[in-house]
């Protein structure tokens, strides 16, 4: 028996089934990342209006140790990377700076952790189900091949085209499928996509204001920003 024949033999037993318990487990798998990260994002969203008007009002009295636990007691995205910056604001508005970009990179790799799975499921899916298709139709075309010829009594080519009927069926399913776990999967991705992104531009109205105050207090013996 030869490679084409041993995988003709191979799809032939296991049929598409597989194919849609496969698809099946990862539209679970979808389902419950979407929820982790819409638990994960709601935790990191904040009004950032009222949370700036606060933290101008207790930076303006020069006191940062109590702006640093209005900013932790947050846990905002913003707050986090805001809060970074005023942690070694002692060392100057430069090393807060460089503080508070260090926070925005991490804090963007957590926002975008396991989005990539939604993003390659929704533009892989089809693909799975296709090959389910495919299969489908060798299993369409096996049975049509076993086909008794032109003389055969027309009860053994009724039972040879319902098995043909059946395999194409199968084979549209696995097609109907994929789509099915693609589409939400990818509406996802996208909407989670905006949702990192609106989160990770409130930071710049908060990393801009302690910059300012810092700057408005800088000491004479610091070097003078470029």
């Amino acid at each position: 028996m030869n490679t084409v024949e041993l995988l003709t033999h191979f799809f032939l037993s296991t049929g598409a089934a597989w194919v849609l318990w496969l698809l099946g487990a990862l539209s679970v798998a979808s389902i419950a990342l979407c929820i982790e990260r819409a638990l994960f994002y709601r935790q990191r969203k904040t009004n950032i209006a009222t949370l700036a008007q606060q933290l101008d009002a207790v930076l303006a009295q020069n006191n940062q140790e109590q702006a640093i636990a209005l900013l932790e007691t947050s846990g905002a995205t913003a707050a986090r990377i805001a809060c970074g910056g005023l942690k070694l604001s002692h060392l100057g508005a430069q090393s807060a700076k460089r503080a508070m970009q260090s926070a925005f990179a991490l804090e963007r790799s957590l926002l975008e952790n396991r989005l990539a799975f939604l993003g390659t499921l929704g533009n892989n899916a089809p693909f799975i189900g296709l090959f389910g298709t495919v299969i489908g139709v060798i299993q369409a075309f096996e049975a049509l091949g076993h086909a008794s010829p032109g003389h055969a009594s027309s009860t053994v080519g009724e039972v040879a085209s319902q098995a043909v009927m059946s395999s194409i069926a199968e084979a549209l399913v696995a097609t109907a499928v994929g789509i099915a776990v693609a589409l939400p999967a990818v509406a996802a991705y996208n909407y989670f996509q905006r949702t990192v992104a609106s989160l990770l531009s409130g930071s710049e109205v908060l990393s801009n204001l302690v910059l300012a105050h810092l700057s408005r207090g800088r000491s004479p013996c610091l070097p003078e920003e470029k």
